[in-house]
């Protein structure tokens, strides 16, 4: 197969790294230096109950050795719908909007908070190359109200997103909380980013009664050739005044043993907000991220209400059509006898309110 530029992102993306210049994969990269515990050596984090990162050579057999046509997307796929929010949600309602991929404004007891937001066109270190939008974000830029809190699970450039955090740090100065390691990163680019810390398991109070818990998930993360798991990843309990919300960023299934103790520590979960894309070809994909037949299972798992799916449908990072997890999660949900009501996608720019 010829090696395009097209593959060679591919490539780097497969490692995590999305896109970047020589200058950052081969540059010392700052880490987390902290005490060892049960998922950190000293050096790197590890999850005891999942899979390590795949390696260079299994990157470039998913690449170049006779895989699977790889799905092209269209260029453009607008959504019918763009949200402009109320200034406050009060009282105990959430109000969600979807902004697109992983990236989410949830409005409840009178907070504003993002989740992994990407206002970015590209899902990349740079404006030029690497996987791009598909579509606008669900809420423009200048209609966000004042945001108070930003959640960040991991380090990958479709989630953690350096030129949205400062612009979010210059208009809005918001308390950032992430996994440990990730601050790093944050403030090494913008010492304006007001960015917290936290281990897994950590508990940590937002005001008006709202509180955020990282749990444990079954990913991993990186920024740079070098980098590979030296910050720390996770998915969110959030306790609202509607009941507890499960936010999972980014997360291969396993035996689901995450996703069920989640339900031990935290239940009753009122939501989960569970991802579906971004996982063919399966042999490579299955350890990091979820097919809709897995998210399905995580549902039953965790025991939510109800779900919403999201990790789909704006950037391509892997071989589905664009349309292939949304047909595959109704088709996973009439397998399962789970009504389709019950796990809702949604276009960028619509909204669910519990």
């Amino acid at each position: 197969m010829p090696i395009t530029r097209r593959r060679v992102f591919a490539v780097l993306a497969g490692l995590g790294l999305a896109a970047g210049a020589p200058s950052v994969w081969m540059s010392r990269m700052k880490t987390y230096d902290g005490p060892v515990s049960d998922h950190f050596d000293g050096l790197t984090f590890f999850d005891p109950d999942g899979s390590p990162p795949k390696s260079l050579a299994e990157v470039l057999r998913w690449q170049f050795g006779g895989r699977g046509q790889r799905a092209s997307w269209p260029d453009w796929v607008p959504s019918a719908h763009a949200d402009t929010p109320p200034p406050r949600v009060d009282g105990n309602k959430v109000r969600l909007s979807f902004v697109g991929h992983a990236s989410w404004l949830i409005q409840t007891g009178g907070l504003n908070i993002l989740v992994d937001p990407v206002w970015s066109m590209r899902a990349s270190p740079f404006r030029w190359a690497g996987p791009k939008r598909h579509n606008d974000p669900g809420i423009a830029f200048d209609a966000l109200p004042k945001i108070d809190v930003v959640l960040v699970s991991h380090g990958h450039y479709d989630h953690l997103d350096l030129a949205t955090l400062s612009r979010l740090a210059k208009t809005f100065s918001p308390r950032v909380i992430t996994p440990l390691g990730n601050d790093v990163t944050m403030r090494d680019a913008d010492e304006a980013i007001k960015v917290e810390a936290f281990d897994w398991k950590d508990r940590v109070e937002l005001g008006n009664g709202i509180a955020v818990t990282l749990v444990p998930t079954r990913h991993w993360s990186a920024r740079g050739l070098f980098d590979r798991n030296k910050a720390l990843w996770a998915s969110f309990v959030l306790e609202t005044p509607a009941g507890k919300l499960y936010i999972v960023c980014d997360s291969g299934y396993g035996d689901g043993k995450h996703f069920r103790r989640v339900a031990e520590a935290h239940g009753p979960l009122r939501l989960a907000i569970l991802p579906i894309g971004a996982y063919e070809p399966r042999w490579f994909m299955r350890d990091q991220h979820m097919n809709p037949s897995d998210a399905v299972k995580a549902l039953a798992d965790c025991g939510a209400q109800t779900a919403l799916a999201h990790h789909h449908g704006t950037f391509q990072l892997t071989d589905e059509a664009i349309d292939a997890p949304v047909i595959a999660l109704g088709e996973a949900l009439d397998e399962a006898k789970i009504p389709r009501e019950r796990f809702a996608t949604l276009k960028p720019g619509q909204v669910f309110e519990v």
